[in-house]
């Protein structure tokens, strides 16, 4: 009976025995699952982190660029809103452009015959005036009359020559002159010295200074002088024109003025 017990104790003890082997083993392998397991987690936990950094990283330099663009945006639209005023202006100087053009050709189509017309006064007055540089007064009309015709100049100056010519006109009354010409003195061709006091009086001397004339514009010719009358008179005119003696009084024959009929 006693060694049964014994037995009994034995076998009960070698199962324990063999269950607690069986526990231990399955415990080993739960365990090397449960560290796998943890592995595999920290793995994935760790390339989860990688991805992360460089979604970060990614979104960082997006972040950047988005900043730049921003920047950049803005800066065009301060840069479109300053061509916008630009533009605006632009078109404004195109409008008044267009309609100066078009004054333009109203204004020339009414300039030529104004042109013309003063031309025409022009010729009338250089022959008509007291006759000093006629030759060439009446060539410079010629020349601008000439040049109505030239498509190679334009109406402006075309004006401008006309303007020119009126002008040079005008500064021949307002000076005292002196050039040599040819006339006819004593019933014989004579070069003589001219001398053109503005348009008050216009006399010659021979170069000799023997015989001297004044222009009379009733008689449209020149008549002879007394020789000893006006002779120093003129020849001191000649002098002061060339610059060779000071400004200075002289007594010169002009004409009195004629009442208007």
């Amino acid at each position: 009976m006693k060694k049964q017990r014994i037995k009994a104790v034995a076998l009960t003890t070698v199962l324990s025995a063999g269950a607690l082997l069986v526990g231990a083993a399955h415990a080993d392998q739960t365990l090397d699952s449960i560290m796998q397991v943890s592995q595999a987690k920290t793995t994935s936990g760790q390339q989860s982190q990688k991805r992360i950094d460089k979604l970060q990283a990614e979104t960082t330099t997006l972040l950047q660029k988005f900043k730049i663009v921003n920047k950049e945006i803005d800066g065009l639209k301060v840069y479109n809103s300053q061509l916008e005023k630009q533009l605006g202006n632009q078109r404004k100087v195109i409008e008044d452009l267009n309609m100066s053009i078009d004054q333009v050709t109203v204004i020339e189509r009414q300039i030529q015959p104004l042109i013309l017309r003063m031309l025409d006064g022009l010729e009338q007055f250089v022959k008509l005036d007291v006759p000093f540089h006629l030759e060439e007064r009446l060539n410079r009309v010629e020349t601008l009359r000439d040049n109505q015709d030239r498509a190679d100049i334009s109406v402006a100056e075309k004006f401008r020559q006309i303007l020119e010519a009126y002008n040079i006109e005008s500064e021949y009354g307002r000076k005292v002159d002196t050039y040599v010409d040819t006339l006819e003195v004593g019933g014989q061709e004579r070069q003589v010295n001219i001398l053109a006091v503005g348009r008050v009086a216009l006399m010659y001397q021979t170069t000799d200074t023997k015989l001297s004339g004044a222009y009379d514009s009733t008689q449209g010719a020149f008549v002879e002088l007394d020789s000893g009358e006006y002779r120093a008179a003129i020849l001191k005119g000649i002098r002061i024109a060339k610059k060779q003696a000071a400004i200075d009084v002289l007594e010169l024959p002009v004409l009195a003025p004629e009442a208007a009929q």
